[in-house]
């Protein structure tokens, strides 16, 4: 059965939720992971898995496969998606509901991420650079850009934290205060090779 007329049977039996909140600017580097691991497969988030799997083991990378998690994240609202290679998961933001056809499309983009991650190894690559668009190409998605147009609402929040790094002097506003340790992902690369270093630490500077 095509994914599509599989997701739409699951869906008639499960209430999915709407709203949720952006994550991690592609400009901060993080250390630590964050958010809790999902919760218990439902009937879509079930052939989900089972697809982004095939689709893994097919491009040659069965020990992430074997590792992945697909979940339904409320938290998200205006990303379609986000990959957290750490976790190996892939959060879809619940209101893709409105729009199956795009399910499919979301869910090669955030693995195109974690595969591209997994055959450079521990090196550092921009979020939708070379590599993330070669996965794209061996994920049937080779047109993919890198922002959907789907009309999620919008809801903007006053930055009242601004944190700068102490080298190049970048400024980074944020809704919350940071509570994981991040660095100037731009210092990183140009100083360190693209590992995390302390010396481009963010720090607070402003606070409304």
């Amino acid at each position: 059965m095509p994914l599509l007329r599989q997701l739409k049977f699951a869906f008639r039996s499960t209430d999915i939720l709407s709203v949720g909140q952006p994550g991690v600017s592609p400009g901060e580097f993080v250390i630590q992971p964050a958010g809790k691991m999902p919760a218990s497969p439902t009937a879509e988030t079930a052939v989900l898995l089972r697809v982004a799997r095939e689709l893994l083991r097919a491009n040659g990378a069965p020990r992430i496969a074997a590792e992945l998690r697909v979940e339904w994240n409320s938290r998200l609202k205006t990303a379609a998606g986000r990959a957290d290679y750490r976790q190996k998961l892939i959060s879809l933001n619940p209101r893709l509901s409105e729009h199956p056809a795009e399910i499919d499309r979301t869910l090669r983009h955030e693995l195109a991420h974690l595969l591209a991650q997994f055959r450079v190894g521990r090196r550092r690559i921009a979020p939708h650079g070379a590599e993330w668009r070669e996965a794209c190409r061996d994920l049937d998605i080779a047109d993919e850009a890198r922002c959907h147009n789907l009309p999620f609402a919008t809801k903007a929040y006053p930055a009242r934290f601004v944190y700068r790094c102490p080298n190049c002097r970048q400024e980074f506003p944020r809704v919350r205060r940071i509570r994981r340790v991040i660095a100037c992902l731009a210092c990183c690369r140009k100083h360190n090779g693209g590992d995390f270093d302390p010396r481009f630490r963010l720090r607070l500077s402003a606070h409304c």
